[in-house]
Parts: structure tokens; C-alpha cells; sequence
């Protein structure tokens, strides 16, 4: 058997390959290594796409950790760059996204972060995979009970502070035109809003998710509709993320990509 976590965490089509009793042994594992490690009770900051098993799968492995008394707090719809940085300004002890990236809609898959907002390396993944065994899970003993459990807290409104973030970051776009494709995506409110923010005139693509047509026909691997636009509308350039909005592909005022 090959290992589980491949170059951007565990992924497979949701429901099957990524089942919700696979995701449960993932929060349960993931919450007891990082409370060990920290000798504390550890908190999670989870994010996910717009793919309709994202809600699914956020539930699982939210009740995983909480499981192993791992405190949650959900972000809802971001994008993997957002939960990257608001661990580590808000000082979580991990992070959580659960997304596909660029693939289609049946797949998802999930990623975790350490507290400074990077991957975890291969060898505490290694540990997390080692630890999915029921077996090994259950040899604990009893689990948490009562004040011990973990709890869930909504936190859609850190996202506030990441859109701040990149509208300072892009600094005064005043005058600028831009079309964004955001591959109805995570980025479909955020990286309007942000850009927005910086004064900038947006038009957006892309930007109508319904759980099932992420990556479709749109985004960083079909650049070709905001070629079109981009030309259309005049816009100075256009930028296509795909549906986690950890890829961009950007095209130029004459729509060539860059």
C-alpha cells in the first residue's frame, strides 16, 4: 500500500476514496498528535471550498478532533492561501483546508498546516497515517467526555481580516481594471472584495458556485473565457485562480497569458 498523504495532503473523490469515516480517523489522528506535541489543548482553524461534500467532510473531521478534545473554529468557504496566514496571525495551533484544488467537483481532499502556516513535513504526516488505525486510536482507553470535549466556534468573520491583508499588501489600484476568474471557487467573494478594497474597478467570471461546477470549463487550467473578457472589457489584466486560489494564471490588457 502506497502512502497516504501525497504532495499536497490526502485526496481522492469524495464519499468514496475519501470516505466520512476516513475523514473522522484524520480529525481524530491529526487533534491527538498536535495535543501531545503541544501539551495542550489544540486548536484547529479549518477552511474548505465551495464542492458540495466540503460541508460533508468539515463535519467529519471537525467531529473527529472534538472527538480527542480538539477545540474547531470554521471558516466556512476561504481559500488555502487565507487559512495559511490566519493560523499564524491568530496563532492556531494547526490548520485545516479541505479542497481539491484545480480538480474536478466529486474530489476533494484534505491538507493540513502547521502554526506557522506551512505544510506539515512528510515525517508528521508519516505519524498522522501511522495513527489512523482504530486499533491504535482505541487502545487509548475511554476518550474525552463532559468539559474534556472539544467544541465547535464559528469564525467567518477572521476572514475580514485576510481581506484587509491583501487589499494593503496590493496597495492603491485606483484606476485599474481588472477581471478576475475565480473557477467558482474559494476566492469568489474574497479576491473581488480585496481587490475592490484597493480601489481597483473589478468584473468578475466564474464567480456563481453551486457545489458542482468548480474548475469548470474556468479557472487556471482554462484561461481561454478571460482571454475573452479581459479583451471585451478593455481591463488592464485578468487573473484566474483555480478553486482553492493557491494557483494563478494571469493574463495581460491584449489577453495573452502571462
Amino acid at each position: 500500500m502506497g502512502r497516504m498523504f501525497g504532495t499536497d495532503g490526502v485526496r481522492g473523490v469524495a464519499g468514496a476514496d475519501l470516505s466520512v469515516e476516513l475523514t473522522v480517523a484524520l480529525g481524530r489522528a491529526g487533534a491527538m498528535l498536535l495535543g501531545q506535541r503541544s501539551g495542550r489543548r489544540p486548536r484547529l482553524l479549518v477552511g474548505r471550498d465551495t464542492r458540495r461534500s466540503g460541508t460533508m467532510l468539515e463535519a467529519a473531521l471537525s467531529a473527529g478532533a472534538m472527538s480527542v478534545g480538539a477545540d474547531v473554529w470554521s471558516l466556512g468557504v476561504a481559500t488555502t492561501p487565507a487559512v495559511a496566514h490566519l493560523v499564524r496571525i491568530l496563532e492556531f495551533d494547526a490548520g485545516v483546508v479541505i479542497s481539491a484544488s484545480h480538480n474536478p467537483a466529486p474530489y476533494n481532499g484534505i491538507k493540513f498546516f502547521d502554526g506557522s502556516g506551512y505544510k506539515l513535513p512528510d515525517s508528521l504526516e508519516d505519524e498522522i497515517e501511522h495513527r489512523l488505525q482504530w486499533r491504535r486510536l482505541e487502545d487509548r482507553g475511554p476518550g474525552p467526555t463532559g468539559a474534556e470535549l472539544g467544541v465547535l466556534t464559528p469564525a467567518a468573520g477572521e476572514l475580514e481580516s485576510y481581506v484587509a491583508f491583501i487589499a494593503a499588501v496590493a496597495g492603491d489600484l485606483a484606476g485599474l481594471r481588472i477581471v478576475c476568474d475565480c473557477a467558482n471557487g474559494a476566492a469568489w467573494r474574497l479576491a473581488p472584495e480585496a481587490f475592490r478594497r484597493a480601489g481597483a474597478d473589478v468584473y468578475t467570471i466564474f464567480c456563481d458556485p453551486n457545489g458542482l461546477n468548480i474548475n469548470e470549463g474556468c479557472g487556471s487550467l482554462f484561461p481561454e473565457a478571460l482571454q475573452t473578457a479581459v479583451r471585451e472589457r478593455g481591463a488592464d489584466l485578468g487573473l484566474a485562480f483555480d478553486g482553492d486560489a493557491d494557483r494563478l494564471i494571469a493574463v495581460d490588457e491584449k489577453g495573452q497569458v502571462v
